[in-house]
């Protein structure tokens, strides 16, 4: 499914299997869920994608587009590399052609696929290649491609990114999401060991990130807290307000003060904008501490924060919403057992101070790994067998017909600096939260606000340079976080924030 910011969500295909699996099929039927009245239409379908599984969606200015697949036919499995546009004004799709010449991505399905500016970028995925008669084998991708989307839909066309700096182990079921400029991608599986009759695999919790504008890559990891917050919440204010009369005395003498100020507006703009720096700020409590709110406080769940990343898990599903990454069940397997994770977390994405736990069952792993070391002695019983039954039938390892390697680009070495696509505005410090970058840079925001917005006044350009400010700080979040996990090994754990309106001595 995808969903669509005019209020639609978009449903194709999937899959229907039995219990025991003796029956399979998959879908080839398209439907609309309103998101305002929560009703479902089905869409005419008889120029639409054929039926599939494992394809994936994402969004273009009124596009919803979806790409790859695979149909399994029961001998064997069919991977899909077509491109469809679904246009949101007329219900229609429309299969996206190139020329003979144009390189496009390899067949896949469960890959990653996320919205740019313009277009989309395409990352890894699975497919399945020949590994003898009658037999297939799994194959991991780990190219990266990028959608550039044009308005006469035979001009759009792809473009293969080139690798580039450190770059994340092959690994499946772990689809992107987008945030700020940048793709998350949690957990994952690699099978490292296949054979006609076993599966060996290495499942993932890891976090990363995926820079879009430098097509780089990074590990997220978890901290702990080092910023010393400010004690008093009327401090914070106070501090904020001061800021927002620096940046009206700079309108004045620009003579670009609203002509008329309304007082009403002035306060709405400043209750979000501290409301965006509360939540930036890891404090989403009200600013009015009356007794209701007192009350309501107490009687929210205190959930569990946990300082490391959740169980090892493939196909999870996770989203993005105000900061915050959210990562929903997701599957885990032991030898032939499969085990389903009943579970829920949120990470802050602009701390990464802790993972807070809504819900988390692992009685079943759990349950599996006791009962691993009570048979522990039998294996070692069986290994001794093994070796008698030499002349006996082999498992044999599954070797793909044509598993040549991906005809790589050169890498360059890992570069522990991350390009700055604008290094002309200010740079967060390490440890530097969003309220204290705008506080000491809001007004070189605000003058670069005013020469790039010549016809704008007051308000709204106080507004625009908060987003600017906001933008810059997450852009340049994955350096900053560098800088901060050098200082941490060289034994800086706090850092104070200073008021420099009080003078003070050190001796």
């Amino acid at each position: 499914m995808c969903y669509h910011p005019s209020g639609i969500f978009l449903m194709h295909g999937g899959e229907f299997s039995s219990p025991k699996q003796s029956t399979f099929h998959h879908y080839s039927d398209t439907w609309i869920l309103d998101s305002t009245n929560k009703e479902w239409s089905k869409i005419d379908n008889k120029k639409g994608p054929s039926s599939r599984s494992g394809h994936r969606m994402t969004v273009w200015k009124n596009y919803i587009l979806l790409h790859g697949g695979f149909r399994d036919l029961g001998t064997s499995t069919t991977y899909l590399d077509d491109l469809w546009l679904f246009d949101i004004t007329t219900y229609k799709w429309e299969q996206v052609g190139f020329p003979p010449t144009h390189s496009i991505p390899d067949a896949r399905s469960g890959h990653s696929f996320i919205p740019t500016d313009e277009g989309a970028i395409i990352y890894g995925g699975y497919c399945k290649v020949k590994a003898g008669r009658g037999l297939q084998k799994g194959k991991i991708l780990t190219d990266c491609w990028e959608l550039i989307m044009k308005s006469d839909t035979k001009q759009i066309r792809w473009e293969r990114k080139r690798k580039q700096g450190f770059q994340p182990s092959p690994r499946v079921g772990c689809s992107m999401q987008y945030h700020k400029g940048r793709g998350l991608l949690f957990g994952g599986v690699y099978d490292y060991e296949e054979t006609e009759e076993t599966l060996d695999s290495e499942f993932y919790n890891t976090l990363m990130s995926y820079n879009i504008e430098t097509n780089r890559w990074y590990t997220l990891s978890l901290r702990s807290a080092k910023l010393k917050k400010i004690a008093n919440k009327k401090e914070k204010i106070n501090r904020d307000k001061e800021l927002e009369d620096m940046l009206n005395s700079i309108l004045a003498k620009a003579n670009l003060n609203d002509d008329e100020i309304d007082e009403e507006s002035e306060a709405a703009a400043f209750a979000e904008k501290e409301k965006r720096l509360n939540k930036a700020d890891g404090d989403d409590d009200d600013d009015d501490d009356n007794d209701n709110d007192n009350a309501n406080d107490s009687a929210a769940p205190a959930y569990e924060i946990v300082s490391q990343m959740p169980h090892p898990r493939f196909n999870a599903v996770t989203c993005v919403l105000d900061d915050t990454l959210y990562i929903y069940g997701g599957m885990f397997e032991h030898g032939e057992q499969e085990f389903n994770l009943d579970s829920f977390y949120a990470v802050d994405l602009s701390k990464l101070q802790g993972v807070k736990v809504f819900w988390e069952d692992l009685s079943e792993l759990e349950n599996m790994k006791d009962s691993d070391d009570e048979f522990d002695d039998d294996d070692e019983d069986d290994d001794e067998d093994d070796d008698d039954d030499e002349d006996g039938p082999t498992d044999r390892k599954l070797v793909a017909e044509d598993d040549d390697e991906e005809e790589e680009d050169e890498q360059e070495e890992v570069e522990p600096e991350i390009p700055d696509p604008r290094p002309y505005l200010p740079h967060p410090k390490a440890f530097e939260t969003l309220r204290a970058f705008y506080i000491r840079t809001g007004a070189e925001f605000l003058s670069w606000a005013i020469s790039q917005n010549k016809d704008a006044r007051g308000k709204v350009l106080k507004s625009y340079a908060f987003d600017l400010c906001e933008e810059r700080w997450w852009e340049r979040r994955d350096q900053v976080r560098i800088e901060e996990d050098a200082l941490e090994e060289s034994g800086v754990t706090d850092v104070i924030e200073k008021d420099f309106s009080k003078s003070t001595k050190r001796r």
